[in-house]
């Protein structure tokens, strides 16, 4: 490791441990996660952005039915990443995040459309993720729709704030462990 150490001044490496959930040593490894993704691009410049396709390589997203969606948020451009944007990413995603800051960055994953809210249609979005498109009919996307929301929408208003959000997701045992990337 001793060559990505040099990447980085002892002040960078301080300021990126003060602004994450992550160790030095883990900085490190997420920074040879980033450059395995495109060595060339970020051997020129380690903030290169690299395009979000190169991003979907890393295996843990690959798999994940929510991948364009958790780029999306994790992007400071929307079209690509920087190496800050992916230390943003991987501190959220790792053991040492807490739970508060896991849960609002999962609402934001869900809420499809930017709007604040989970609604309808941003919850048909979460299911097609999870199930495709194709699974259900019409009314049974509806009455599944329907039900998440006379489960969860405490105040009737036909989406889920953020309060209600974490009202659900505090019930869910097994969130933390979920939404997580091992380093």
């Amino acid at each position: 490791m001793g060559g990505s150490q040099s990447v980085f001044t002892d002040e960078e490496l301080d300021d990126y441990q003060t602004l994450t959930y992550l160790t030095k040593k883990e900085i490190l490894l997420v920074y040879k996660r980033f450059k395995v993704l495109d060595p060339e691009a970020v051997e020129a410049n380690k903030n290169a952005r690299l395009p979000l396709d190169k991003i979907r390589e890393l295996p843990e997203l690959k798999v994940n039915p929510f991948r364009d969606q958790i780029c999306k948020v994790f992007s400071s451009s929307g079209e690509g990443m920087t190496f800050e944007d992916f230390l943003d990413m991987m501190s959220v995603f790792s053991d040492g995040a807490p739970k508060t800051v896991k849960v609002e960055y999962a609402f934001r994953v869900y809420d499809f459309d930017g709007d604040d809210l989970i609604s309808d249609s941003d919850i048909k979005q979460v299911i097609e993720c999870l199930i495709g498109s194709n699974e259900l009919t019409e009314d049974e996307m509806h009455q599944l729709i329907d039900n998440i929301l006379e489960e969860a929408d405490l105040d009737d208003d036909k989406a889920l704030s953020f309060a209600e959000f974490e009202h659900v997701i505090s019930k869910s045992p097994d969130f933390v462990n979920s939404f997580r990337i091992r380093m």
